[in-house]
């Protein structure tokens, strides 16, 4: 492979394995699937190691989703592009609707190499931290909300002994 010759490649990731395909540059190049690798980051390094062995640039990119963005992360830290793309914003065919990890993969590097994947801001880990703590505070505002509205069945002075009780609780 020439110096100058790049790699797309789609990651369809899961909590325990990454499914990889690689699309090859040219705009009519193979695409294939490379196959599943585990989702931890020495898997993760030797796959691009491999792939970067080639002597291509390398440009990932990967569906947005609960595994977060320590993949993203890594790539960048591996000195590799790297996008993460929003699932509501992949261009999906009418009437296509089997989904496989190994499918997902292929149509990322496919869409990934024609350039129509749009990426979405990846926040830093303090962004990150700080959106965590925004979404614990909310969960802790509703159970706090909830708990005030369910009492209210209570007589009062049931109300005001189980306030005491628990106050005595909190101060021991």
């Amino acid at each position: 492979m020439e110096e100058d010759s790049e790699l797309f490649v789609g990651l369809d990731t899961s909590t325990l394995k990454i499914s990889v395909a690689v699309a090859d540059g040219e705009r009519n190049g193979e695409v294939r699937f490379f196959g599943d690798i585990s989702a931890e980051p020495a898997s993760v390094a030797s796959m691009a190691a491999k792939l970067a062995k080639r002597g291509a640039k390398l440009h990932f990119c990967y569906q947005s989703g609960p595994t977060g963005y320590e993949l993203y992360r890594q790539i960048i830290e591996l000195g590799h592009c790297c996008e993460v793309v929003a699932p509501s914003l992949i261009p999906k065919r009418p009437g296509d609707r089997v989904k496989t990890n190994r499918r997902d993969a292929v149509s990322l590097a496919r869409l990934h190499r024609a350039g129509e994947l749009t990426a979405v801001w990846v926040p830093d880990e303090t962004h990150e931290a700080i959106r965590d703590l925004v979404r614990a505070r909310e969960v802790a505002n509703d159970g706090l909300r909830k708990s005030a509205t369910a009492p209210s069945v209570l007589p009062s002075e049931a109300w005001s002994n189980l306030c005491r009780s628990l106050a005595l609780d909190a101060g021991a």
